[in-house]
């Protein structure tokens, strides 16, 4: 399985730091804390796929190819679907004029999910299944979820930014994928539930506004966990497929904050360069940064040929955590 091209998407909303917010927050002054420089943010009216549209058609121009014929299976994963029972990826598919055979839109997985859709795709064109699959991320809860007046002063808002990366997946091995690792704890599962301030379902009537909340009592054991999880998964992983952790030419994460990146890269023995972001210009990504930054990265002419790219990243309190690796051919 090869990755043929990648491809993102930002919204042309852009929100910079409030420097009133950050004078009020001393740990925003913190070189590890400090508020991303700036963020994209969608539209009332925009809809998650819109964002796959957006993202994917440049894509396929630059490879030269029309998405009607070319997407066997179509795999998405959104962090707020627009709809409660459907996902977005039969609206894509029609948006792009094409008619995969098999439309996936997975739920879980979170901030490791761009991993996780690599597994499924493998096993899928292992199979036979498909010879072609689109990948899609997308984070679209800052214009949205952490729009909501309740929500937008807090921290999590400050940092959140929208987005969305895509992939295109065949069974060629132009820039092959050498391995793909997941692991799941489902005893953190609990960890880290939706709330609504008046205790109601997330979907029943009521005032309180829906936000992600995690158990208090375990904050510093999740926070643990995330600086553990990244470099354990990436470790793992590269022992099954046989690689020394120095082989690694760049590591491409979700990117939570500053704090995490930096602990990532320490624990795998990286230097900043070699660990890629887009936090600066795009904060919180959630699942979509992995893409996003790896398509920023490549047309920018920072990957060089036959780089040995690993991609990972944990999600919600820590009951999943994944990571892949591909040796990347311009």
């Amino acid at each position: 399985m090869s990755i043929a091209a990648f491809g993102s998407y930002l919204p042309p909303e852009v929100l910079t730091v409030d420097p009133a917010v950050a004078a009020a927050d001393p740990m925003a002054q913190s070189p590890l804390f400090r508020l991303p420089d700036q963020r994209h943010r969608i539209a009332p009216t925009q809809r998650a796929a819109d964002m796959v549209v957006e993202a994917a058609r440049p894509m396929f121009e630059r490879l030269g190819l029309e998405p009607a014929g070319n997407i066997d299976l179509l795999i998405t994963n959104t962090l707020l679907p627009d709809e409660c029972i459907t996902g977005c990826g039969a609206e894509a598919a029609y948006r792009l004029g094409c008619d995969p055979a098999l439309v996936l839109d997975l739920h879980n997985g979170g901030c490791g999910a761009f991993p996780y859709m690599l597994k499924i795709a493998r096993a899928m064109i292992s199979s036979g299944e498909a010879r072609t699959v689109l990948l899609a991320n997308i984070q679209n809860t800052a214009g949205q979820l952490f729009a909501q007046p309740e929500l937008s002063g807090k921290q999590s808002a400050a940092i959140a930014g929208d987005g969305c990366g895509v992939a295109y997946v065949t069974g060629d091995g132009r820039s092959p994928v050498l391995g793909v690792h997941v692991r799941n704890t489902p005893a953190f599962a609990p960890d880290m539930s939706p709330a609504t301030g008046d205790g109601r379902k997330y979907w029943a009537a009521g005032s309180g506004e829906l936000e992600i909340v995690f158990d208090q009592q375990k904050s510093k054991e999740i926070i643990d966990r995330g600086n553990r999880l990244v470099p354990e998964v990436v470790g793992e992983l590269c022992k099954q497929i046989d690689i020394d952790l120095g082989a690694i030419d760049y590591l491409v994460t979700n990117q939570p904050n500053r704090l995490f990146l930096r602990n990532w890269r320490r624990a795998l023995g990286l230097e900043p360069e070699q660990h890629l972001d887009t936090f600066d210009r795009c904060g919180n990504l959630y699942g979509a940064a992995v893409p996003v930054t790896l398509d920023t990265a490549i047309r920018e002419g920072r990957i060089a040929d036959g780089s040995l790219v690993v991609m990972a990243g944990f999600a919600h309190a820590g009951d999943f955590a994944a990571a892949a690796a591909m040796r990347w051919h311009n």
